[in-house]
Order: C-alpha cells, then sequence, then structure tokens
C-alpha cells in the first residue's frame, strides 16, 4: 500500500509519520517541503490535484485542517478551503483512481444540547463555523463517491505544538491560579493515541471492496470538562516534577468566559461502532492524559 500524508507537519500529522511508515511506503506533503517532504499548497486545488497525479497514492490521508475554532468566524474563506474544499478535490480524484481517502473531521458537527455522547447517525447541526465547514467536508467527500473513512474525533492534545496541554502547563508556571471552563463537555483525546489508531485501522480496511465505509467517531472514552482537563494536567504536572506546585484550577461557566464562537455544552462521541468495526481498545481519557504525560517525569 502506498500512502500519502496531507498536513505532515501539524500536531497530528507529526505523529502519523511514525505509525504509517510501517505500511509501505509513505509520502508526506507539507506546505514548506522540507528534508524529503513534498511542497504543496494545500489551499490550492490545482497544486492538489498535481501532487495527486504525481505521487498516484493507493491511499491518502488528509491530517491537514484549519482548526482556529475563533478564527474561523471571521476567515471563513481559508477555513473553507482547507476543511471543505481540499476534501472535495482528494475525494474527486480518488473516485477516479480507486484510492481510499481517510479524513479527520470534529465532534463540533454536533450541536451538544443534549447530555448524552453522540453515535455516528445522529442529527449534525454545527453552531459555529469551523463546525460547518467541517461538516461540509464531509459531506463533499461522501459525495464523491470515493471510498472513504471520516473519523471524527475531539479536544486533541500533545505534549508537543499549541494545543490545550501544553497551554495548561505554560500558564501554570506562570499564574498562581488557572480559571477554566467546567460546562463544556468532551473527550480528551491524544494525537498519539490517534495516529496509532489510524494506522491499525487502515492497515485493516480494504478500500473498495470494504463495506466499512462512511463515518467513525474515534476518540478516548468517558468524558471530562475543560476544567476537568485542566486539573487533570496540573496533578500530573506537579506529581511528575513538571511543576513547581499544583496551582488552583477554579471553575468558571462558559459565560464567563465570552469567545467569538459558540462552543457545544455536550460534545462526547461515542465509539462503540468503531471499536466493534475496527477491533480497537480505546482507553479511557484519564488514563491516555497520564501515559501521555509520563516522559515529563524524565525530564523534570
Amino acid at each position: 500500500m502506498t500512502t500519502l500524508l496531507l498536513g505532515g507537519d501539524g500536531q497530528l500529522g507529526s505523529y502519523l509519520r511514525a505509525t504509517l511508515a510501517p505500511l509501505g511506503p509513505l509520502t508526506v506533503a507539507t506546505r514548506a517541503g522540507r528534508d524529503s517532504d513534498i511542497a504543496c499548497d494545500l489551499a490550492n486545488a490545482a497544486d492538489v490535484r498535481e501532487l495527486l497525479r504525481a505521487t498516484r497514492p493507493s491511499l491518502i490521508v488528509n491530517a491537514a485542517a484549519y482548526t482556529a475554532v475563533d478564527a474561523a468566524e471571521t476567515d471563513l474563506a481559508a477555513a473553507s478551503m482547507l476543511n471543505e474544499e481540499l476534501p472535495a478535490v482528494l475525494g474527486d480524484v480518488a473516485s477516479a483512481t480507486g484510492a481510499g481517502v481517510i479524513h479527520y473531521s470534529t465532534d463540533y458537527v454536533f450541536a451538544g444540547k443534549e447530555p448524552r455522547p453522540r453515535v455516528e447517525t445522529d442529527p449534525t447541526g454545527p453552531i459555529n463555523a469551523y463546525g460547518k465547514t467541517k461538516l461540509a467536508g464531509e459531506q463533499a467527500l461522501a459525495a464523491s463517491g470515493a471510498a472513504h473513512l471520516i473519523l471524527r474525533t475531539a479536544w486533541v492534545y500533545s505534549l508537543h505544538g499549541r494545543n490545550f496541554l501544553t497551554t495548561m502547563l505554560r500558564l501554570a508556571a506562570e499564574r498562581d491560579e488557572l480559571r477554566v471552563v467546567a460546562d463544556q463537555h468532551g473527550s480528551p483525546t491524544s494525537a498519539p493515541l490517534l495516529a496509532d489508531a489510524t494506522a491499525r485501522i487502515a492497515a485493516n480496511w480494504r478500500t473498495m471492496d470494504d463495506e466499512r465505509q462512511g463515518v467513525y467517531h474515534l476518540t478516548t472514552t468517558g468524558g471530562t470538562t475543560w476544567h476537568g482537563f485542566a486539573s487533570g494536567i496540573v496533578h500530573h504536572a506537579a506529581t511528575l516534577g513538571a511543576l513547581r506546585r499544583a496551582v488552583p484550577v477554579v471553575p468558571v461557566g462558559t459565560a464567563d468566559f465570552p469567545t467569538p464562537a459558540q462552543r457545544p455544552a455536550w460534545s462526547l462521541l461515542d465509539t462503540q461502532r468503531t471499536q466493534a468495526a475496527f477491533s480497537l481498545q480505546l482507553p479511557d481519557w484519564a488514563d491516555e492524559l497520564e501515559r501521555v504525560m509520563a516522559p515529563l517525569g524524565a525530564i523534570a
């Protein structure tokens, strides 16, 4: 299997490089094209089509996305280019060549008004521009006729790059207390877990002759709030010696921190279909957070 990874310089893409490599020849496309990567402007449809023509992959893994939720409210054109138009182009070319496409989406395609985990068949209803562009991308890929898997995930973090985990570690080292929203619920999911699960799914998926196409939810199990997530981060960091002390984490409401984009109050995703279809056992969010943060103990 020849694989093309798009967005290989992003948070998820950096881990996918390692997990996809054992599956066969791997080509990585990034904007800068550093080292052995191929340079490609993923916001330019003509460039993307030329990339696909030149590489002719049997599997396309699209880890590129516009993920700045608040900025998307005013930068809709850029968000739509990566989140909607790019999947449409990938689907169009893949349907003609017989390639399969693995694409990532988000919990924010749901309105999140009911206090329960969402299953794949639940009605969508995004309440912000980011969620709307991601849903449009799902629909464009599905309509293309290409063999595809759409993996919805949530609250992605790792020890590298800019994300909630690294932000909380920085702020906890600078401040006497943290004030974090406690009325938005979800499942924090690490980029390493996503990358590993994607590789296992890809190795198990037979593209065009496989009936397991469509949308799947891929997150950790269980759930928490941003406040619970932050509290876990501070606790582990202090225990591992990466923080001088466990600063207080104060719960606040969404109304106390108004943002340009609305967030769903409940965006937990039910993963039972994914675990059964691909023989995965997904960990609880708290166990995964502890595993991801463990290396901090070696450098503290």
